[in-house]
């Protein structure tokens, strides 16, 4: 560790700088030789470089949608190799050359960060050993050497003998229990990490040697973790530590806000967009509607959890727009259908009510000139005939025989006529 350390040597003077500075402020408040002081200057340097690795942790989610838009693909040569493997093998490689994609773009950030933890060990390791690195002086030497986190000293490792604890000021049991507690929840914050990506943010309908990939990483990072952990200066734990809780918040906000489609987190994510949109009529920010857009962008390609998204929509009386907007689905709003098509929805007609066969009867004793067949519903009589029709059906009432009937047939349509039942008055 200790070779590895110096071929970072470079980078120890910066890191030694940004301690110091650190150092200044916290020591003003808690003391300079206490290990509130020193502990807070390393957890204060890692956020300082985890803030300055968020472009490159944006470029790593980039990365990361990237292969998840090749997921059909994989699933292609999967169906079409899968009883070759070597060859499914190089297909896949031969895939992500073709489109510029790499599977272990997840490791950047911890490659980037490489060259500060190795700094750090190398100027905590030159502090327990008694000697100056970068601008550490030789008081601010004495000041880290008397500074303890929990009663175990900053400079100290799991594996120190009795001796060198004692002349530090602590006790070896104090420095076994700190360390091993930090070595644990080290382990466990890297296991609980590489898990929640594994279990909620992977579409877990392909299955890619990317996944296997971050499947070992799980088991192997924490063991890896714990083996090397005996080995660590307190103020490294601490640093490795501050950096896996911010890794495990940074991705759980990933998790919450982005999730990968088609995995559980986006279910989650469009079952709480579902009921915000439902409850306010319509999306709010940026954020939601980019999700929706890319949503109704998709059409006929979208997976389960979209196209539930968007039916519960509809079934609400919400169509979601191209533009990401969220409107109300009536008569004059396009709704999008479960394939990706759109329809635009319309009035349908009203058919007027079939009149009856009594109804017609009465309607020619109030002096109709032809039993209405019609669909279409006029009761209304012609205009110059509203005084001789009702007298022309009068007359037939009051004679008898055939020629009054012939009076009141006579405005009929010539032809042969159907025959009259009688009325059921």
């Amino acid at each position: 560790m200790d070779t590895i350390a110096s071929l970072f040597s470079f980078i120890t003077w910066p890191v030694s700088w940004v301690i110091v500075q650190f150092h200044k402020v916290y020591g003003a408040i808690f003391g300079p030789d206490t290990g509130w002081a020193w502990g807070l200057s390393i957890v204060s340097l890692v956020i300082l470089i985890r803030i300055c690795l968020i472009p490159l942790f944006v470029k790593q989610i980039k990365a990361t949608r990237g292969m998840q838009t090749l997921q059909p693909e994989m699933k292609k040569i999967q169906e079409r190799y899968k009883n070759d493997k070597q060859r499914q093998s190089e297909e896949m490689m031969k895939l992500y050359k073709e489109t510029g994609t790499n599977p272990l773009s997840s490791c950047l950030p911890i490659l980037a960060q490489s060259p500060f933890f190795f700094a750090l060990y190398h100027v905590l390791n030159a502090i327990a050993s008694n000697d100056t690195v970068g601008v550490i002086n030789k008081s601010l030497l004495e000041s880290a050497q008397k500074a303890h986190i929990f009663g175990a000293p900053l400079a100290v490792k799991f594996t120190d003998g009795s001796s060198k604890v004692e002349a530090l000021g602590s006790s070896l049991t104090d420095v076994r229990i700190v360390t091993a507690v930090m070595i644990v929840l080290m382990s466990a914050s890297q296991f609980f990490t590489q898990r929640q990506l594994m279990t909620k943010n992977v579409d877990t309908t392909v299955k890619t040697p990317f996944m296997q990939q971050q499947k070992m990483l799980m088991y192997v990072f924490p063991v890896m973790f714990a083996v090397f952990g005996i080995n660590f200066p307190v103020g490294v734990l601490v640093y490795w530590l501050t950096t896996n809780v911010w890794t495990m918040g940074q991705q759980m906000y990933v998790i919450r806000n982005n999730p990968t489609p088609g995995s559980k987190a986006q279910a989650a994510y469009l079952e709480r967009l579902h009921k915000s949109v439902t409850e306010h009529g319509g999306t709010r920010g940026r954020g939601q509607r980019a999700i929706v857009k890319a949503i109704v962008a998709k059409g006929r390609d979208r997976n389960e959890f979209e196209r539930k998204f968007i039916n519960g929509l509809n079934k609400a009386g919400l169509a979601a727009q191209a533009d990401g907007n969220v409107v109300k689905n009536d008569a004059a709003v396009a709704a999008q259908t479960e394939d990706g098509a759109t329809v635009t929805t319309t009035p349908r007609r009203q058919q007027p009510k079939r009149q009856s066969k009594s109804q017609r009867q009465a309607a020619k004793v109030a002096g109709e000139s032809e039993p209405k067949t019609s669909l279409t519903k006029s009761d209304e009589p012609q205009d110059g005939k509203q005084d001789t029709k009702p007298a022309a059906a009068k007359k037939p009432a009051q004679k008898s025989g055939g020629g009054g009937r012939s009076k009141a047939q006579s405005g009929q349509r010539k032809g042969p006529q159907r025959p009259k039942s009688p009325s059921k008055k």
